[in-house]
């Protein structure tokens, strides 16, 4: 099969791009690299051209909604709009667990981003994950007071990206199945804790404190709001086995 990714750059987009080759498919990687601009619509005909399916990862650094809303409007609109116009017979979205539940900017994104998903004329999939082990890394870079790092209190479930990657692979090959099961991480964890095991593993040695940061999204971690659903579907790799064949400086 011939396989659209876009995003296929990113955290979780390399790792489905190689999922894809290394099940003997040929992968299209749809990024501004490549010469494709989901916002604009620039090159996605071109490069849909002969694909049996696409794989939607794309995703912007934002914190603000109406910035979420607008990108995954005109990126994901544009991106099903040409895999119509190409034949595509399956769009696959990566998701996040959680996004109805927790009043978030950036959720709200997602949110219009799987109703335009769920009105296209494409056959689709969506796949919802939890956050992924990275999450504890990118945490620790941003959780910042002055010079102090600190360890945000939260209730996850992270997964491998890896993991993330080879599932969406499997799916697009499939038939279109709707939303189906979340995928998490095969047990729950303390994000604070993750965050202060990635700084010792890092060779960092300050002190990092664990604290309940306010606002939404940290707020509804708490609460348990972007745990999996019980009937969801586990990955097997820990956030201990992850780090421990993590690089450190």
């Amino acid at each position: 099969m011939r396989i659209a990714v876009a995003g296929g750059t990113g955290v979780v987009g390399r790792h489905t791009v190689d999922a894809v080759r290394e099940a003997g498919h040929d992968a299209v990687v749809l990024s501004r690299s490549t010469g494709v601009d989901l916002v604009s619509g620039r090159g996605l005909s071109e490069a849909l051209r002969g694909a049996d399916a696409v794989i939607d990862v794309a995703s912007i650094e934002t914190l603000k909604a109406s910035a979420a809303i607008e990108f995954f409007t005109a990126a994901t609109g544009n991106l099903l709009s040409a895999a119509a116009d190409a034949g595509v017979r399956h769009a696959v979205l990566l998701s996040i667990v959680g996004i109805d539940r927790i009043p978030y900017d950036y959720y709200a994104g997602k949110v219009a981003q799987e109703k335009i998903v769920e009105a296209s004329p494409v056959p689709w999939t969506i796949q919802r994950a939890t956050q992924f082990h990275e999450f504890a890394a990118q945490m620790f870079a941003r959780a910042t007071l002055g010079p102090l790092h600190v360890a945000p209190r939260a209730r996850t479930q992270p997964v491998a990206a890896r993991e993330v990657g080879e599932r969406l692979a499997a799916l697009a090959v499939g038939d279109p199945r709707g939303r189906v099961a979340d995928f998490a991480g095969p047990r729950e964890e303390q994000l604070a804790d993750m965050i202060r095991a990635f700084a010792r593993h890092q060779g960092y040695r300050g002190w990092v404190p664990a604290l309940s940061v306010p606002g939404p999204q940290m707020t509804g971690m708490r609460e348990g709001k972007a745990l999996p659903r019980p009937d969801a579907d586990l990955g097997r790799q820990t956030f201990a086995e992850w780090l421990a064949e993590t690089a450190h400086p």
